[in-house]
Protein backbone atom coordinates (compact mmCIF):
# COMPACT_ATOMS: atom_id res chain seq x y z
CA UNK A 1 0.00 0.00 0.00
CA UNK A 2 2.66 2.04 0.76
CA UNK A 3 4.60 1.83 -2.21
CA UNK A 4 1.86 2.38 -4.20
CA UNK A 5 0.69 5.53 -2.25
CA UNK A 6 4.30 6.96 -3.07
CA UNK A 7 4.30 5.97 -6.62
CA UNK A 8 1.11 8.33 -7.23
CA UNK A 9 2.83 11.31 -5.40
CA UNK A 10 6.03 10.69 -7.34
CA UNK A 11 4.21 10.73 -10.68
CA UNK A 12 2.20 13.68 -9.29
CA UNK A 13 5.27 15.60 -8.21
CA UNK A 14 7.00 14.82 -11.43
CA UNK A 15 4.08 16.05 -13.56
CA UNK A 16 4.10 19.18 -11.63
CA UNK A 17 7.39 20.31 -12.21
CA UNK A 18 7.40 18.98 -15.77
CA UNK A 19 4.40 21.71 -16.11
CA UNK A 20 6.12 24.63 -14.39
CA UNK A 21 8.55 24.87 -17.38
CA UNK A 22 6.36 28.17 -18.85
CA UNK A 23 7.29 27.61 -22.72
CA UNK A 24 6.18 30.71 -23.16
CA UNK A 25 7.88 33.05 -20.35
CA UNK A 26 11.53 31.25 -21.18
CA UNK A 27 10.53 32.03 -25.16
CA UNK A 28 9.96 35.90 -24.06
CA UNK A 29 12.65 36.02 -21.72
CA UNK A 30 15.38 34.01 -24.02
CA UNK A 31 14.68 35.43 -27.55
CA UNK A 32 13.03 38.57 -26.73
CA UNK A 33 14.51 39.47 -23.41
CA UNK A 34 11.09 40.16 -22.28
CA UNK A 35 8.52 39.16 -20.42
CA UNK A 36 5.13 37.77 -21.85
CA UNK A 37 3.16 38.61 -19.25
CA UNK A 38 3.68 42.08 -19.01
CA UNK A 39 1.34 42.36 -22.22
CA UNK A 40 -2.28 41.17 -23.71
CA UNK A 41 -3.92 38.92 -21.40
CA UNK A 42 -1.45 38.50 -18.78
CA UNK A 43 -0.97 34.70 -19.38
CA UNK A 44 2.03 32.97 -20.77
CA UNK A 45 0.06 30.91 -23.05
CA UNK A 46 0.39 30.88 -27.12
CA UNK A 47 -2.94 33.29 -28.07
CA UNK A 48 -0.80 35.68 -25.38
CA UNK A 49 3.03 34.61 -27.67
CA UNK A 50 1.22 34.77 -31.06
CA UNK A 51 -0.22 38.79 -30.27
CA UNK A 52 3.08 40.13 -28.54
CA UNK A 53 6.08 38.55 -30.07
CA UNK A 54 4.17 37.06 -33.74
CA UNK A 55 4.27 33.44 -35.23
CA UNK A 56 7.32 32.41 -34.03
CA UNK A 57 7.39 32.65 -30.91
CA UNK A 58 3.50 31.39 -30.55
CA UNK A 59 4.85 28.20 -32.68
CA UNK A 60 8.16 27.31 -30.35
CA UNK A 61 5.36 28.35 -27.62
CA UNK A 62 2.69 25.46 -28.70
CA UNK A 63 5.56 22.97 -29.48
CA UNK A 64 7.02 23.17 -25.65
CA UNK A 65 3.85 23.18 -23.86
CA UNK A 66 2.19 20.02 -25.92
CA UNK A 67 5.65 18.36 -25.47
CA UNK A 68 5.76 19.00 -21.55
CA UNK A 69 2.04 16.93 -21.30
CA UNK A 70 3.28 14.51 -23.52
CA UNK A 71 6.49 13.69 -21.63
CA UNK A 72 4.50 13.94 -17.72
CA UNK A 73 1.89 11.78 -19.29
CA UNK A 74 4.29 8.98 -20.45
CA UNK A 75 6.56 9.12 -17.29
CA UNK A 76 3.15 9.08 -15.18
CA UNK A 77 1.81 6.12 -17.34
CA UNK A 78 5.58 3.96 -16.58
CA UNK A 79 5.75 5.06 -12.84
CA UNK A 80 2.32 3.03 -12.39
CA UNK A 81 3.69 0.20 -13.87
CA UNK A 82 6.32 -0.41 -10.87
CA UNK A 83 3.05 -0.85 -8.87
CA UNK A 84 2.49 -4.07 -7.17
CA UNK A 85 0.20 -6.56 -8.96
CA UNK A 86 -2.07 -7.06 -6.21
CA UNK A 87 -2.70 -2.95 -6.68
CA UNK A 88 -6.43 -3.13 -8.30
CA UNK A 89 -5.88 0.60 -9.73
CA UNK A 90 -7.35 1.60 -13.52
CA UNK A 91 -4.33 2.26 -16.06
CA UNK A 92 -6.41 5.40 -16.22
CA UNK A 93 -5.64 7.04 -12.82
CA UNK A 94 -1.50 7.06 -13.55
CA UNK A 95 -2.48 9.30 -16.90
CA UNK A 96 -5.28 11.69 -15.44
CA UNK A 97 -3.44 12.03 -12.29
CA UNK A 98 0.02 12.86 -14.13
CA UNK A 99 -2.38 14.95 -17.14
CA UNK A 100 -4.27 17.02 -13.92
CA UNK A 101 -0.64 17.64 -12.30
CA UNK A 102 1.00 18.79 -15.33
CA UNK A 103 -2.03 21.53 -16.38
CA UNK A 104 -1.36 22.84 -12.57
CA UNK A 105 2.04 23.14 -12.85
CA UNK A 106 1.43 25.32 -16.31
CA UNK A 107 -1.38 27.14 -14.61
CA UNK A 108 0.74 27.87 -11.78
CA UNK A 109 4.31 27.20 -12.31
CA UNK A 110 7.00 26.90 -9.52
CA UNK A 111 9.91 28.29 -11.33
CA UNK A 112 8.01 31.32 -12.28
CA UNK A 113 5.81 32.54 -9.32
CA UNK A 114 2.90 30.45 -9.58
CA UNK A 115 1.13 32.80 -12.92
CA UNK A 116 1.81 31.15 -16.30
CA UNK A 117 -0.77 30.34 -19.06
CA UNK A 118 -5.13 28.77 -19.10
CA UNK A 119 -3.42 25.51 -19.98
CA UNK A 120 -5.51 24.82 -23.47
CA UNK A 121 -2.71 23.42 -25.34
CA UNK A 122 -1.51 21.26 -22.15
CA UNK A 123 -4.92 19.95 -22.01
CA UNK A 124 -7.71 20.14 -23.82
CA UNK A 125 -5.56 21.74 -27.02
CA UNK A 126 -3.20 18.75 -27.18
CA UNK A 127 -0.33 17.89 -25.03
CA UNK A 128 -1.90 15.17 -22.34
CA UNK A 129 -4.97 14.13 -24.72
CA UNK A 130 -2.27 13.65 -27.27
CA UNK A 131 -0.93 10.47 -25.12
CA UNK A 132 -4.14 9.82 -23.12
CA UNK A 133 -6.19 9.78 -26.19
CA UNK A 134 -5.16 10.84 -29.52
CA UNK A 135 -7.88 9.95 -31.52
CA UNK A 136 -10.12 12.49 -30.12
CA UNK A 137 -7.28 15.29 -31.03
CA UNK A 138 -9.28 15.71 -34.79
CA UNK A 139 -12.54 15.95 -33.28
CA UNK A 140 -11.41 18.21 -30.81
CA UNK A 141 -9.70 20.41 -33.35
CA UNK A 142 -12.74 20.66 -35.84
CA UNK A 143 -14.94 21.95 -32.28
CA UNK A 144 -11.73 24.68 -31.89
CA UNK A 145 -12.32 25.59 -35.59
CA UNK A 146 -15.82 25.55 -35.86
CA UNK A 147 -15.64 28.45 -33.44
CA UNK A 148 -12.32 30.33 -33.94
CA UNK A 149 -13.25 31.01 -37.70
CA UNK A 150 -16.54 32.67 -37.70
CA UNK A 151 -15.73 34.55 -34.81
CA UNK A 152 -11.80 35.12 -34.48
CA UNK A 153 -12.29 34.44 -30.82
CA UNK A 154 -9.11 31.59 -29.57
CA UNK A 155 -10.96 31.58 -26.06
CA UNK A 156 -14.65 30.84 -27.36
CA UNK A 157 -12.92 27.74 -29.34
CA UNK A 158 -10.86 26.82 -25.60
CA UNK A 159 -13.42 26.73 -23.83
CA UNK A 160 -15.91 25.08 -25.85
CA UNK A 161 -13.41 22.66 -26.96
CA UNK A 162 -12.72 22.04 -23.52
CA UNK A 163 -16.38 21.61 -22.22
CA UNK A 164 -16.85 19.09 -24.94
CA UNK A 165 -13.87 17.12 -24.05
CA UNK A 166 -15.53 14.87 -21.28
CA UNK A 167 -18.68 14.27 -23.53
CA UNK A 168 -16.17 12.41 -26.38
CA UNK A 169 -14.24 10.82 -23.27
CA UNK A 170 -17.48 9.36 -22.16
CA UNK A 171 -19.02 8.54 -25.70
CA UNK A 172 -15.46 6.61 -26.72
CA UNK A 173 -14.96 5.00 -23.70
CA UNK A 174 -18.73 3.63 -24.28
CA UNK A 175 -18.04 2.84 -28.07
CA UNK A 176 -14.52 1.08 -26.72
CA UNK A 177 -16.45 -1.20 -24.07
CA UNK A 178 -14.33 0.38 -21.34
CA UNK A 179 -14.92 -1.34 -17.54
CA UNK A 180 -17.02 0.74 -15.41
CA UNK A 181 -14.44 1.72 -13.63
CA UNK A 182 -12.19 2.46 -15.85
CA UNK A 183 -15.03 4.72 -17.41
CA UNK A 184 -15.59 6.29 -14.32
CA UNK A 185 -12.00 7.09 -13.69
CA UNK A 186 -11.79 8.98 -17.16
CA UNK A 187 -14.99 10.58 -16.90
CA UNK A 188 -13.65 12.33 -13.40
CA UNK A 189 -10.33 13.36 -15.24
CA UNK A 190 -11.36 14.52 -18.04
CA UNK A 191 -14.39 16.84 -15.80
CA UNK A 192 -11.53 18.18 -13.91
CA UNK A 193 -8.99 19.19 -16.59
CA UNK A 194 -12.13 20.91 -18.62
CA UNK A 195 -13.28 22.67 -16.06
CA UNK A 196 -9.70 23.60 -15.20
CA UNK A 197 -9.15 25.10 -18.55
CA UNK A 198 -12.88 26.98 -18.72
CA UNK A 199 -11.90 28.07 -14.77
CA UNK A 200 -8.84 29.72 -16.19
CA UNK A 201 -11.05 31.94 -19.14
CA UNK A 202 -13.72 33.15 -16.62
CA UNK A 203 -12.18 36.49 -17.88
CA UNK A 204 -12.38 35.50 -21.65
CA UNK A 205 -15.90 34.31 -20.20
CA UNK A 206 -16.83 37.69 -19.16
CA UNK A 207 -15.58 39.39 -21.86
CA UNK A 208 -17.27 37.52 -24.73
CA UNK A 209 -20.84 38.10 -22.84
CA UNK A 210 -20.10 41.93 -23.05
CA UNK A 211 -18.44 41.82 -26.35
CA UNK A 212 -15.28 42.88 -25.89
CA UNK A 213 -13.76 40.04 -26.46
CA UNK A 214 -10.30 40.18 -28.50
CA UNK A 215 -11.08 39.04 -31.75
CA UNK A 216 -7.71 38.20 -34.33
CA UNK A 217 -8.17 39.37 -37.95
CA UNK A 218 -10.86 42.08 -36.97
CA UNK A 219 -9.91 45.70 -35.87
CA UNK A 220 -11.74 48.13 -33.66
CA UNK A 221 -13.35 47.35 -30.29
CA UNK A 222 -15.47 44.95 -30.56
Amino acid sequence: MMKSVLIAVVSAVQAYLLGSIDTGILVSKFLYHDDVRKYGSGAAGMTNMLRTFGKKAAALTAFGDVLKGVLAVCIGRWLFTLMPESTMLSPYLAVYLAAIFAIIGHLKPLYFGFKGGKGVLVAAGAGTILAIQPVLIPFLAVIFLACLLPTGMVSLGSVTMAALYPVLTILYGVFRGYSAADLTVCTIGSVIMAAMVIYMHRSNIQRIREGKEYRFGRHGKQ
